[in-house]
């Protein structure tokens, strides 16, 4: 094509435009530029343990079973095995994650049937691909980003024939990457089955799964000889593991703390199943190499909080706040007995001619919050401050009158 340096066997046909491996670098240019992210397939080749180096070259290897060796089309199930029975593409098979033939159970899952239902109808319209449509399709993609490459090069003078050219099969490279996202939207319901009831609603795990797939459609090499659902498993199940770290709980922790969690709850259960019954602090510290204390301040992490609004008992009407003590609450017979105290200071002041009562108000605090000095008392009542004293005194020794109806002896002993 004149004025670009794309190669000349790019063409453009009604089926589909492909690319030629050679300039397949230059294809994928504009994702380089990307925050680096670590692979999932080489997340998924990692061993646990210290492993030599040519025990970890042996477990890639292991990963070579799902390479493409043939062209058989993948079994199409209908809308009504969907509902039954959403499993992931035929060929894959991962032990850690065992996912092979999972049944979707929606009432085992505790999911609503309606909005579910809904989805796994829509994206069953859509056939499986086999292994030469995804190649087909993983082609027009990659030559769909090299045309968008060319189409932002501002160092390059296309004719109008070539923009066109160009954008054709830009947008038949969209046209490629909607379709397989389309096709493998059931992979996603697959992996997500396994992270329901986790603090997320379904349908949303299976949403931040999508963001994974997405992701796994971009970075796709179908060079290597993977199968694309081997690869983009990992890519969902990342995203949907980021999101329930993030998402799923009231107060948020860190990812690794989540992943330490994790660890622990699986531990837990292994433990649970080995002695007949939950394991102590020291048993699960001496797995995980940890300190009881350690421990013990995980498992206080792991807690969830508690609504005050969840209904408790057979019928329902109670709430769980009212069961609890609020310990800043006065009891009733304190207020009362308040109560009663606050009625009989403004009676026995009452008893006190005006310019007292405004005395024992101010200085003991009655009036404005706080109690006042003499000086204050004075300038409020126009008088000086040994005078105020010898009124707050006589007014007193009024209010301590154990023959006084008002008296306040009582109150104060």
């Amino acid at each position: 094509m004149p004025g670009t340096d794309a190669p000349a066997d790019v063409v453009r046909t009604d089926a589909a435009v492909s690319l030629p491996a050679e300039p397949r670098e230059a294809a994928v240019s504009q994702l380089d530029h990307e925050v680096a992210e670590e692979e999932p397939v080489r997340t998924a080749r990692r061993t646990r343990g210290s492993r030599s180096r040519s025990s970890r070259r042996a477990a890639d290897e292991e990963l070579v079973v799902d390479v493409v060796e043939d062209d058989a089309p993948a079994e199409i199930p209908t809308e009504e095995e969907l509902l039954d029975a959403v499993s992931r593409p035929a060929g894959f098979d991962d032990e850690s994650d065992d996912l092979v033939e999972d049944d979707l159970d929606l009432d085992d899952a505790g999911l609503s049937h309606d909005p579910v239902r809904n989805y796994l109808n829509e994206i069953g319209r859509t056939p499986l691909l086999d292994a030469a449509q995804e190649v087909e399709l993983a082609k027009r993609i990659e030559a769909g980003v090299y045309a968008d490459v060319k189409l932002n090069d501002p160092t390059l003078q296309l004719t109008e024939e070539e923009r066109r050219d160009l954008e054709a099969i830009r947008d038949d490279g969209a046209r490629a990457k909607a379709h397989m996202l389309e096709a493998n939207l059931r992979l996603v319901v697959s992996v997500a089955k396994r992270y329901s009831n986790r603090g997320m609603a379904f349908l949303d795990v299976i949403q931040e799964g999508n963001l994974g797939l997405i992701r796994a459609v971009e970075k796709f090499d179908y060079t290597k000889g993977y199968k694309f659902s081997t690869y983009a498993m990992w890519w969902i199940r990342q995203a949907i593991t980021r999101a329930l770290a993030d998402q799923a709980r009231t107060i948020r922790l860190p990812v690794h703390v989540v992943e330490q969690l994790n660890k622990l709850t699986r531990l837990q259960r292994e433990l649970h199943q080995q002695f007949g019954r939950e394991p102590t602090a020291e048993e699960l510290a001496a797995e995980l190499d940890r300190t009881p204390e350690q421990i013990e301040e995980m498992l206080r992490n792991a807690r969830q909080p508690v609504s005050l609004d969840n209904p408790v008992g057979d019928d329902e009407d109670t709430l769980l706040g009212d069961l609890i003590e609020d310990m800043e609450a006065p009891a009733a017979s304190d207020a009362l007995e308040y109560q009663a105290m606050i009625d009989t200071v403004h009676r026995a002041l009452a008893g006190l001619d005006p310019r007292e009562a405004r005395v024992i108000a101010l200085r003991f605090g009655l009036v404005g919050g706080r109690p006042h000095t003499l000086d204050e008392i004075g300038r409020d009542v126009g008088l000086t401050r040994e005078r105020v004293r010898q009124i707050e005194r006589e007014a007193l020794a009024k209010l301590r009158d154990p023959n006084s109806p008002d008296s306040l002896l009582d109150w104060a002993s």
